[in-house]
Order: structure tokens, then sequence, then C-alpha cells
């Protein structure tokens, strides 16, 4: 059954697309999670909703946006909500957190109203708000390819660095980490990993896919590194399960992984509060 669905295009693309997304979301939401950052994840994802809504409202009055890929212009408002996070969080240097929900806010304001100019919901805004199989395109699996290698190739890099702010932001920057720029560099990671994976999973659901299989992970996981493993088997999991139902049952695909990692993290909890119970 599944070498017959791999016969079609859209299906290999979305396949290779949710391999690669549930690799690299899990990867930054390990670090994520540990910095107490998951709501921005949230915030960057409204932001990117602005974005696309944005380019479907340019290509309704615009012959020449009507071709564009809005995952170009919804990548475009997410780093730039990136950068916005951080200048925000120089102007409240004492209370950085408000940060989010102003950008979140942003984001809602302006999806919203773009999306009231173009006439309401369509089924292109659909998709991209839930995720679709049959409308990834090879360009989308290309763009998740090339957001994949930048955020693998990234995070090796900076790895140490990453580390130290995450568990001990003032000890770092006492040692030399040029903070800043290290956590400028990461969010905008988190913005290209949120805008490149709305295809497969929806600009409203993708930080659910960055934080479930991380929390899943935390419960059993007994070192950072195996915290990593398991948030990466988890989304995985995730991602090739959620794919195949939603193909089977005709569900949207974000929808379909959510759930699936929202019952994977409910069996770990269960299994760690039976393992306590009998020790």
């Amino acid at each position: 059954m599944i070498h017959a669905l791999m016969n079609f295009e859209f299906m290999r693309n979305a396949l290779i697309s949710g391999v690669l997304i549930g690799f690299i979301a899990p990867v930054l939401g390990v670090f994520v999670a540990v910095r107490r950052m998951s709501v921005i994840a949230d915030a960057l994802s409204h932001i990117t909703l602005s974005g696309v809504a944005f380019s479907l409202l340019l290509g309704k009055h615009l012959s020449f946006f009507s071709g564009l890929n809005p995952v170009y212009l919804g990548i475009s408002f997410s780093v730039a909500g990136s950068l916005g996070v951080e200048q925000l969080r120089k102007v409240y240097r004492h209370y950085q957190d408000m940060a989010v929900p102003i950008t979140l806010s942003a984001g809602i304001g302006f999806g919203v109203v773009f999306i009231s100019l173009a006439n309401g919901f369509n089924v292109d805004l659909y998709s991209y708000l839930f995720g679709s199989i049959t409308a990834i395109s090879r360009s989308d699996m290309f763009t998740v390819l090339l957001t994949a290698i930048l955020v693998l190739t990234v995070v090796l890099l900076f790895y140490k660095e990453l580390f130290s702010l995450s568990f001990d932001e003032e000890n770092a920057k006492i040692s030399g980490i040029p903070s800043r720029r290290v956590n400028l560099i990461f969010t905008v990671l988190l913005a290209l990993v949120i805008a490149s994976s709305m295809r497969i999973v929806g600009i409203l659901l993708v930080s659910a896919l960055i934080v479930l299989p991380v929390a899943a992970s935390m419960k059993i996981a007994n070192s950072f590194k195996q915290t990593f493993f398991y948030s990466i088997l988890f989304a995985q999991s995730s991602v090739l399960f959620g794919l195949y139902v939603s193909y089977i049952w005709d569900l949207a695909p974000g929808g379909t992984i959510v759930i699936i990692a929202l019952l994977i993290l409910c069996v770990v909890i269960s299994f760690k509060k039976w393992v306590l119970k009998s020790v």
C-alpha cells in the first residue's frame, strides 16, 4: 500500500518534506523548550499567516503576484517577525517577555485584515492553515530541504553557544558568547522552520510539532542528547503516521500529525506514571 502511494509525485514530495520537518522541528524545539520560549513559535506562525494572506491578496489584484508561491512571502514575514522580536527585547530590556505577545498580536491583526480584504477564506488559505498533502509542490519540498540544510549547519556550528545560552545565559555572556547575535540567528532559524513547514502541518499547528515531541521526550530522556533522540523519534512517528492516515481518510495532515503527537505524549506520561508506581 505504501509503495503504491509513492507512485504519486505529491506523496513523494509530502513524505520527503515531512521527514525533513520531523527532524529539524524537534531539533530547534529542544532549545525552545529549555529556554522557555515555546510561545514564540505561536507568535511567528501568526506572522507567517499574515504573509501568506498578504501574498494571496496581492495575487488576487495584481497579475505579477498571481504566480508567486505564498510560501516565500510567508517566510519573509516570519523572518521579519523574528527580527522584530529581537528588537523589541532591546526596547523592553527589563520586560523582554512582552516582545512575544506584541508580535503575536501584530500577526493576528494583520492576518485578519488581509484575510478580510481578500474576501475571507478560500481553498488555498485553508491548505496553508491546516496543511494539505496534495498542495505540496516540488518547489515547496526544495524550500524545506534548503531550510533543513541551513538549520542543521547552523546548529552544528553554534551548538556550544546555544547550549550555554539555553542553560545559563548570564554565565554565557560573561564567558564572551555574543548572546544577541546567537539569539537573533536562532530566532531567524525558528522563523524559517515555521514558514517552510506550513504546507505539511499548517501555520496554526506547526508550533505543536515543535513542542509536543519535545514535551514527550523530556519525560523519559536522561540526558540532553537523549532529549534530541526521542524528540526526533516522536516527531518522525507523528509525521509519517499522520501523513498516511490523512491520505487514507482524506483528513487535514496538520490535524492528524498533531493528534498523533498528542497521543504519543499521553502514552509517555501514562507510562512514566506507571513505572514510578511500580518502583
